[in-house]
């Protein structure tokens, strides 16, 4: 017994030991990953599609994780039609914060950095653009300022406007006046409209200043919705390096003076020469990503909504309640982050519950098709934005429409097909049905759809046999043998 204990010893020893041993080879190698993954570097992030929360968590969570593991310099590929104004001021915030520089490099060739591309763009310490890319139109859009948009009542058409520049230049006007009030506040459109264009002009001429870019240029963007390819960009000192490949764009930064953090410092000078790596989003940026998709958040919170509807039709079936509570507060999350409008939203819920209430209170369409309507509606305003790929496709509101007024259609005919059946006394509903015999001792006792009737039956039966009802009389049925 001894002699077995000392071999069980020596086992568990050896256990140990080499569990130790492998504990410390792990250690070892953990921390020979870390000195590589902390080798000095370029980190690549990519910004591709509309500005959004997941676009800020991205960028933000990325380039954290790149300063960690020694990044000296930042790369943004950007190819962006705009997005939110709250997301871009958040990476704008961490930009200027940041001790690491920051290149903005609009590519590839087609691509283009325009309305809250612009301002990151000017927000960078190195703005970049390849060929053939555009800039600008940085106009706020829920403004009325997209591009093309006609003059506001009582406002002369831009032509007139330049015109009458022209002629009091040509008549000896003060130049200086009037060019300090072509840079003057706005005062066509409402006071909420003045007061968001000039916040964002103040706004993009402060990082212009900040970065010595031209100033300008920077509120024609805002104010006209003006643009400028690369090359005129280069040439309007809005941006500091054309590219035409990030090779190319590597081999101008080195020595180059930039302002961080308020300081004017120079790049590197071996900055050309340090690997790049390319930081991609993970698991958790696409899971926000597809959940604060306006599309995603508009059918989560259909199926939330519905699915509560039909957990309440029919209790205890679990599976709809769960789902629409799961889904419903995927939907919340995602429409706290983006820019919502709630009548929106309120008539949405409105109109799911008029649709569920024709079931319980028939109204031969009237509650139904109010519910259609409102939900539509509602469906259009529920996103409150102008910026492309951040709105509500019109043709997923047509289908839910569609498929609303389908079911619609459905429940009016199970209701007027109801209504057609020939009325049938209370006491006599049993009569003629197929019944199915369930027992005979110590009473007769029949299977009718499911329910068990007591019976009676002036013939002898048998367990199984099928009979049909011939009368009843209260809670008694009279039955006979097919």
């Amino acid at each position: 017994m001894e002699q077995w204990c000392r071999k069980a010893l020596f086992l568990l020893w050896m256990l140990c030991f080499a569990q130790t041993s492998a504990i410390a080879q792990e250690v070892t190698s953990a921390e020979n990953a870390a000195d590589d993954a902390a080798s000095p570097h370029i980190a690549q992030l990519t910004i591709d599609g509309p500005i959004g929360p997941a676009t800020t968590d991205y960028l933000i969570r990325a380039s954290d994780k790149a300063r960690e593991q020694g990044a000296r310099l930042i790369i943004i590929d950007m190819d962006t039609p705009g997005g939110l104004d709250a997301a871009t001021r958040d990476i704008i915030q961490h930009i200027l914060a940041s001790e690491v520089p920051y290149v903005t490099y609009v590519t590839p060739a087609g691509a283009r950095a325009a309305s809250a591309g612009t301002y990151i763009l000017y927000a960078s310490h190195v703005a970049a653009m390849t060929p053939s890319t555009t800039l600008g139109a940085a106009t706020p859009v829920q403004m009325g300022g997209m591009p093309g948009q006609q003059e506001p009542p009582g406002q002369p058409p831009q032509e007139a406007r330049d015109q009458s520049s022209k002629e009091s230049e040509g008549d000896g006007a003060d130049t200086s006046q009037s060019d300090q009030e072509d840079k003057g506040a706005d005062r066509s459109g409402s006071a909420m409209e003045r007061k968001v264009i000039n916040d964002s002009v103040a706004y993009i001429r402060g990082l212009a200043q900040r970065h010595g870019r031209n100033a300008d240029w920077a509120e024609k963007a805002v104010r006209d919705a003006a643009t400028l390819t690369a090359q005129e960009a280069l040439e309007e000192n809005v941006i500091d390096v054309v590219a035409d490949n990030q090779q190319a764009l590597l081999q101008q930064l080195p020595d180059r003076e930039i302002v961080l953090l308020g300081e004017k410092q120079k790049l590197p000078a071996d900055v050309a020469e340090l690997p790049v790596k390319a930081y991609a989003p993970d698991w958790r940026n696409e899971l926000l990503a597809l959940i604060t998709n306006p599309q995603i958040a508009y059918i989560l919170l259909l199926i939330g909504i519905y699915g509560l509807i039909f957990e309440g039709y029919s209790p205890g079936a679990i599976v709809p309640g769960v789902v629409g509570v799961i889904c419903l507060l995927l939907a919340f999350y995602a429409l706290q982050v983006l820019p919502i409008n709630y009548a929106g939203l309120a008539l949405i819920v409105v109109g799911a519950l008029l649709i569920a209430a024709e079931f319980f209170v028939p109204s031969f369409g009237a509650l139904g098709i109010g519910g259609v309507i409102a939900m539509v509606i509602g469906s259009v305003m529920l996103i409150d934005s102008d910026v492309p790929g951040m709105r509500v496709s019109k043709t997923l509101i047509g289908s839910i429409a569609a498929v609303s007024g389908l079911a619609l259609l459905g429940i009016m005919y199970a209701i007027g097909h109801s209504l057609r059946k020939p009325k049938v006394p209370a006491n006599q509903a049993m009569v003629g049905r197929t019944a199915i015999v369930d027992a005979v001792q110590p009473e007769l006792l029949v299977k009718v759809g499911g329910e068990i009737w007591r019976a009676r039956c002036d013939k002898p039966l048998h367990k199984g046999q099928t009979v049909r009802v011939t009368s009843e009389q209260g809670l008694m049925l009279q039955v006979e043998p097919e």
